[in-house]
């Protein structure tokens, strides 16, 4: 009799930590991972792209995979612009301190006569920064690196307009991301962007982070940026919503 009861204990324990192992790893997963599968999305390659002001040598694309050198500045567009989507991309920098970005919505005056080097006057920028650029900021200014993170900012470019939301860089024009989930030089990282009747908001690698709302213009081409760092984008889906 006591070796049946010792046997339901030990069952018992058993099931008990596995339940909790179970919660704890439940607990740990991300609150939203959108892979961009299922109906309705669609995937971005080349074709859907075209040149703004870049050389013909700075973007190149491997199926769903695009590299770009980060030289010059400048961006490339969707050939359509886009009013209500979701947008899933996966990025990561191949070198510390890189710079680049994903602009939503920028209209065609933004990117009309863009010369070699200089990026569209309008737009929303979802930011695309490698950690190491703040150590190197603050060496090259000696100034300490308070407006702005590295970890999904997001703000309105030239006279494009937004209401960012909290938290806030200390001039108040950007979105600062809630928690620090991007991953350093050489590592994946994973954006979804829901961008809907004017209002934007980006998770990081599976948890909702930055935004803001009352964007000007809520309609418009999409940007990959090539800001002086070869950077990587791959996995770039789309889903229009009405």
């Amino acid at each position: 009799m006591s070796i049946s009861r010792t046997a339901a204990l030990a069952v018992l324990l058993c099931a008990l930590l596995a339940m909790s192992a179970a919660a704890d790893e439940k607990a740990a997963m991300p609150r939203a991972f959108i892979d961009g599968q299922g109906p309705g999305w669609a995937a971005l390659s080349e074709a859907d792209f075209e040149n703004v002001n870049c050389r013909p040598e700075t973007w190149t694309w491997d199926g769903g995979t695009v590299e770009c050198t980060g030289q010059p500045v400048g961006v490339i567009k969707t050939r359509r612009p886009f009013t209500n989507f979701e947008l899933v991309a996966e990025w990561k920098h191949l070198s510390s301190g890189g710079n680049s970005g994903i602009f939503l919505w920028a209209s065609p005056e933004a990117l009309t006569g863009l010369k070699e080097g200089q990026l569209p006057p309008g737009g929303i920028e979802v930011q695309v920064l490698d950690h190491g650029y703040t150590e190197q900021y603050e060496k090259a200014t000696g100034k300490k690196a308070d407006w702005f993170t590295s970890h999904g900012d997001v703000f309105p470019v030239g006279a494009s307009k937004m209401v960012p939301f909290e938290p806030k860089a200390p001039g108040g024009d950007r979105s600062f991301p809630r928690k620090e989930l991007s991953r350093g030089v050489g590592e994946w990282n994973h954006y979804y962007v829901r961008a809907i009747n004017g209002e934007v908001r980006l998770w990081v690698n599976g948890e909702e982070v930055s935004g803001g709302r009352d964007c000007q213009p809520a309609t418009g081409f999409l940007c990959l940026e090539s800001e002086g760092a070869p950077v990587v984008f791959r996995n770039l889906r789309i889903r229009e919503l009405p």
